[in-house]
């Protein structure tokens, strides 16, 4: 794959003054095209060879754009907000909104390369962590972001050149470090690793550009070249793209195609059970003191706990969030509710607002609502497309993996009732004034749909409960014991995780 970078490839300076301005003002209109359209993001990887000039090119493009809409990261060592949590949110907080450009620095693709040469991982780890990098590469790109994958290469005897040419001045000689050099060392297995990270990653929807860094004039202008190419294809894209997507709508009317009716899911929990209030006012006291012992177990330095509260409306999840808290240190955990996303949130990825509240270690986190949104309520409502919903299966379940192995207890609870006891406790809503704003117009239109929903949830349930993240089903027509099952269920998830 090397041999793409076209070595030896140059651009005279005379050339080069020619090229440059017109490629400057052609860069600058896209870019302000961009901002204006918000139709997509822009992100742009940089990797490659050190000394092959990544930071000069992402600097010229920076002062040859407007660097307000241009959000640059550079990722080093972790942070110490970053320990604890999952590989993957470092990267998901850097994610530009659409109508911006991002650069990333030592990007998502760098930890693999880097633990693999030094010999901290297999080859078997590497192929893992490929896999997870196209899973979200796709689902970046499926959300229509512009991914542009730059590799700055540079032949070993031209590195160690530029290595010196670089030490031999007082104004660059900081730039060169010991790890430099130790990295010059492994060259041939850098070289080895990364071309085959090169060759499984580059697929159609975000190639590998292998440019050669050598000449600076030719690595500026190519380098360039290539974003200004990936923006006028996208903005000419998206010129015509909500017309097909309304056809597209149309033309599905949101229907799926079903082989199994997994509404019995739901339809067929029996809802016999009971508890008296005596009996759990003695149970929950005994489970509350178990979860609080389990919170501040020296185990939870290594963990942090999720717990996802789904279910029909007005089927207890406020009473049973109250109930959780109640056995832990208030410094310790965070409710975080859902409702319609913000302005800032549909600027991204549907996982992002998710992403960025995880947890570090030894803490809790409860989500009223989650990720599932994007399969029930946008789902039904029609706010996403049969597309968008479909596919976010396997882009949930991927992401709970994601979760599982940062150590995070994640706990998925769906709160059932029947329809006749969301009626009885909507109209005891209405009647008791303290209640009455848990009651809005949207309960009672979503009401209406209530099939829709039992559909979708059961849907839901049967794709994403998977041995590393079931479903719990609390049959909730009696609080009193729906409140014990929940409590009972996070107790034991975090039992088998310790």
């Amino acid at each position: 794959m090397f041999e793409s970078a076209e070595l030896g490839q140059s651009i005279p300076d005379a050339e080069y003054a020619k090229l440059e301005p017109k490629l400057r003002a052609d860069l600058l209109d896209a870019q302000y095209a961009l901002l204006q359209s918000k139709a997509f993001p822009m992100i742009i990887l940089v990797n490659g060879v050190d000394g092959a000039g990544k930071g000069e090119t992402v600097n010229l493009l920076t002062e040859w754009m407007d660097p307000r809409h241009i959000q640059s990261h550079a990722f080093g060592a972790k942070l110490p907000e970053e320990m604890g949590r999952p590989e993957m949110w470092r990267f998901w907080r850097a994610l530009p909104p659409k109508g911006k450009i991002g650069v990333l620095f030592g990007n998502w693709y760098t930890s693999p390369i880097v633990d693999r040469v030094q010999g901290r991982t297999k080859d078997a780890a590497l192929a893992a962590d490929l896999v997870r990098v196209r899973r979200f590469e796709k689902l970046l790109t499926d959300d229509g972001a512009v991914l542009v994958k730059l590799w700055f290469h540079l032949s070993k005897s031209a590195q160690r050149k530029r290595l010196k040419e670089l030490e031999s001045s007082a104004r660059t000689r900081w730039r060169v470090t010991p790890n430099d050099w130790k990295a010059f060392k492994s060259y041939s297995k850098y070289a080895k690793i990364s071309e085959r990270v090169l060759r499984e990653t580059s697929t159609g929807e975000a190639p590998w550009i292998v440019i050669e860094g050598t000449d600076p004039n030719y690595r500026s202008i190519t380098a360039g070249k290539t974003v200004l190419a990936a923006l006028r294809a996208r903005l000419e894209a998206a010129a015509g793209a909500s017309a097909r997507a309304s056809k597209r709508a149309a033309k599905s009317n949101h229907t799926v195609i079903r082989t199994v009716d997994t509404s019995k899911i739901l339809k067929d929990l029996p809802f016999v059970e009971r508890l008296s209030k005596a009996k759990y006012t003695k149970q929950i006291e005994v489970l509350q003191g178990q979860l609080n012992l389990l919170s501040r177990s020296p185990k939870m330095k290594k963990h942090a706990v999720v717990v996802v509260m789904e279910g029909m409306d007005a089927a207890g999840k406020g009473g049973a969030i109250r109930r959780i808290t109640q056995a832990l240190d208030a410094r310790v955990y965070d409710i975080v509710p859902i409702a319609a996303p913000t302005e800032e949130e549909r600027a991204q990825p549907y996982l992002w607002r998710f992403w960025r509240h995880l947890p570090r270690h030894g803490r809790f986190l409860i989500f009223d609502r989650s990720w599932y949104g994007r399969v029930l309520v946008e789902r039904v409502e029609g706010y996403a497309s049969p597309d968008a919903w479909m596919r976010a299966y396997n882009e949930i379940n991927d992401f709970e993996v994601q979760l599982q192995e940062a150590g995070i207890v994640l706990v998925k609870l769906w709160l059932a009732v029947t329809k006749d006891e969301q009626l009885k406790r909507f109209k005891e809503r209405e009647a008791t004034k303290f209640k009455q704003f848990k009651i809005t117009p949207d309960d009672w239109r979503n009401r209406k749909k209530w099939d829709d929903y039992v559909a979708a949830a059961g849907d839901m349930i049967d794709r994403t409960s998977t041995a590393i993240a079931p479903w719990k089903i609390v049959e909730a027509n009696d609080k009193h014991l729906a409140r014990v099952r929940v409590i009972e269920t996070i107790i034991a998830r975090m039992k088998e995780a310790f």
